[in-house]
């Protein structure tokens, strides 16, 4: 008896087991997986810091004419005190000296040798980036699932993370049957079709993120289907095309089934697909599709990628 889409989708998610874990460096880390939850371990800025290139004052200096006594770089590891009556050029990114109120930037002032004239108005904590005001340490930064984006690794790079642990990028083995297939590199005979799902099914894996594992087209005999499942099942995932329905040389299921599959399900009710054949054989899910090309990659969206993605 057929069951429904939504029924087929829920014993997708239950019989399909996630990846394991692996470490990679950040760079490798695009459109991959988290398996861990990301926390600060310092905070951003990590200390009070200019935002433009300017002028250390206080506010009460607003209209006076100061003298200038040092310039302060960014990377500068110096701790600097303000005196009174004196100014401190500050470059973006260099460290707030002790006593400084505001950042005056050089295009408010007047400068005359190293007399610096200032604005009537200056306003309190101006153009000063404080420290944790982006991330406070100890802040959760990503969430275990989290797909990573360059965005993300630019986060990670910021707290000094060189490694991630991800999900294991899924493999999925592809082979289909039908004595009447040929290879898009190979040449057709009298009354033969070229194989299309299986070049699908592969491009489409590898847009999900997966490794993809080809081993060719069976041929219509239980012998042949059972030896490509054999070579399959180091994979996470195998997704078949084809010997699914109920013809004399639909062979697919029986092979499976003689290799110990558990069926979860062996029939929807969709038009076009209703032979989609879903189930496990040990940890690896198997999913059989139809043949026909639309069906076949009707079923892929909704059930295969699923597969992929639980």
């Amino acid at each position: 008896m057929a069951i429904t889409v939504e029924e087929a989708l829920n014993l997708v998610y239950t019989l399909t087991l996630p990846t394991q874990s692996e470490i990679v460096p950040i760079e490798n880390g695009i459109h991959r997986l988290l398996c861990e939850n990301i926390i600060a371990s310092h905070s951003l800025p990590s200390f009070d810091n200019s935002a433009m290139d300017g002028y250390a004052v206080r506010v009460e200096d607003a209209g006076k004419t100061l003298q200038q006594v040092c310039v302060i770089f960014a990377g500068n590891p110096d701790d600097v005190r303000m005196v009174e009556d004196q100014c401190i050029r500050i470059m973006t990114g260099a460290k707030i000296p002790q006593g400084c109120e505001a950042i005056v930037p050089i295009e408010e002032v007047i400068v005359n040798g190293d007399q610096i004239t200032f604005p009537s108005t200056i306003k309190p904590s101006q153009h000063i980036r404080l420290k944790g005001e982006d991330i406070q340490a100890g802040m959760g930064l990503l969430s275990e699932g989290t797909m990573l984006y360059a965005h993300h690794i630019s986060l990670l790079a910021s707290q000094g993370i060189t490694h991630v642990r991800v999900y294991r990028r899924p493999r999925v083995a592809l082979f289909s049957s039908g004595n009447e297939l040929k290879m898009h590199y190979e040449a057709l005979g009298a009354n033969q079709l070229y194989n299309t799902n299986t070049p699908t099914f592969a491009a489409r894996a590898q847009e999900l993120g997966c490794e993809v594992i080809f081993t060719g087209t069976a041929s219509d005999s239980l012998e042949s289907i059972r030896e490509h499942i054999e070579r399959s099942l180091n994979a996470d995932l195998i997704i078949t095309s084809g010997g699914v329905s109920v013809g004399d040389a639909d062979f697919t299921k029986e092979a499976f089934q003689t290799l110990g599959f558990e069926s979860g399900f062996e029939s929807v009710d969709i038009k076009p697909g209703k032979p989609t054949t879903f189930g496990r054989i040990g940890n690896t899910v198997i999913l059989n599709l139809p043949g026909n090309p639309l069906a076949a990659a009707l079923c892929f969206e909704l059930f295969g990628q699923s597969a992929i993605l639980a």
